[in-house]
């Protein structure tokens, strides 16, 4: 990863800490190891960068921590030998990573069972594909190698259905609206995403579920899985997600983005059955809608 630096005068651990999802912990080990440098050279913590310098990150950085279970609340939507789909509550991230080995979605299913997919690494067994930590909703997960590959290839061929549901500032004045917008990592915050030329395909499909006097409760559908892809093609298109603390202007709750995954349609990878699942808003979520129905 590159970062181009366009602040002076700040240490470069403190200004990664702000700019990436790395903790400043975890920045300090990988400047000593030399997994950070500026301009090419190793540098120590404490030095302060100035506007232009190029920040080189290697990525392939291993935190030297063991996964370990965690006992923790499950709602788990359906089970059987090759999958889980899971009802996944805001505030959860999905899996361990930059410095975050505790507490995460993986831990609890690592406590819960054995038998998950281990595809994708030991931070990631069972995860085919995830939610952002304050998205809440239905996922699925691996339990077999099989399943694994399987459900991996029916995200990609878009074989796989999902619809969220989000609300909206302001009031959207069309019934429907196609997105298709490229998107990429900014050059200028590493935890954001941006709509940029050189980005990758992303494509949304938006249809107005009910309008207030200052919100717009859409249901959404995706064609791509971009990262943060409906919060950036939203915010893109001027109605950013309700409560969204990174793309929406103004502060945020605790409870993070209106945005829950409702609906999840697929066919079962080795019996080929027809499954649909769907899922209740969030009691804060719902809550929100019933005071702005009374207003």
């Amino acid at each position: 990863m590159e970062i181009i630096v366009e602040e002076s005068g700040i240490r470069i651990d403190k200004y990664l800490s702000r700019h990436t999802s790395y903790s400043r912990e975890l920045i300090t080990k990988m400047l000593k190891e030399n997994y950070i440098l500026l301009n090419k050279q190793k540098v120590k913590p404490s030095m302060k960068i100035k506007s232009g310098d190029h920040i080189i990150i290697d990525e392939s950085f291993e935190q030297r921590s063991e996964i370990v279970p965690m006992e923790m609340p499950l709602n788990i939507v359906y089970e059987d030998n090759d999958l889980m789909v899971i009802d996944k509550p805001s505030g959860l991230v999905v899996h361990p990573g930059a410095g975050n080995f505790n507490n995460t979605l993986v831990n609890g299913l690592m406590y819960y069972t054995d038998n998950l997919s281990d595809i994708g690494g030991s931070e990631r067994v069972g995860i085919v594909h995830r939610l952002d930590k304050d998205t809440s909703g239905l996922m699925l997960v691996a339990k077999s190698n099989q399943a694994h590959v399987l459900l991996a290839a029916d995200f990609k061929n878009k074989r796989i259905y999902r619809e969220y549901y989000a609300l909206l500032i302001g009031n959207f004045p069309s019934k429907t609206a196609f997105i298709d917008a490229p998107i990429g990592r900014s050059k200028q915050n590493f935890n954001k995403m941006e709509v940029r030329e050189d980005g990758k395909s992303a494509r949304t499909n938006l249809k107005v579920l009910k309008r207030y006097k200052d919100y717009t409760l859409v249901s959404l559908v995706l064609e791509t899985g971009r990262t943060h892809q409906i919060r950036v093609h939203m915010a893109y298109i001027g109605y950013p997600v309700y409560n969204d603390p990174l793309y929406a202007k103004g502060s945020a709750s605790e409870f993070g983005q209106f945005l829950h995954s409702k609906v999840l349609r697929f066919t079962h990878p080795i019996t080929k059955e027809k499954m649909e699942f769907e899922s209740k808003l969030p009691s804060y979520f719902q809550e929100f809608l019933d005071k702005l129905d009374k207003d």
